[in-house]
């Protein structure tokens, strides 16, 4: 096959599966705001990580 056969073939099927992609496509964000949901879903998992390890400390100690 000639190479701009090839090529024309390759950007036409690109077309159609762009073009099929684009109803499942989500929302763009900003960068800034994606972090900041990386970080509070970060923080929240060590909030909750850090309570299970207290609780779990606290209820082996027993004061006399």
């Amino acid at each position: 096959m000639h190479a701009d056969v090839h090529h024309l073939l390759h950007v036409t099927r690109a077309a159609e599966l762009h073009h099929t992609a684009t109803p499942f496509r989500l929302p763009r964000t900003s960068l800034r705001t994606r972090v900041g949901w990386a970080l509070v879903e970060v923080g929240l998992r060590l909030t909750t990580r850090s309570r299970e390890a207290t609780a779990a400390r606290t209820a082996a100690f027993h004061p006399v």
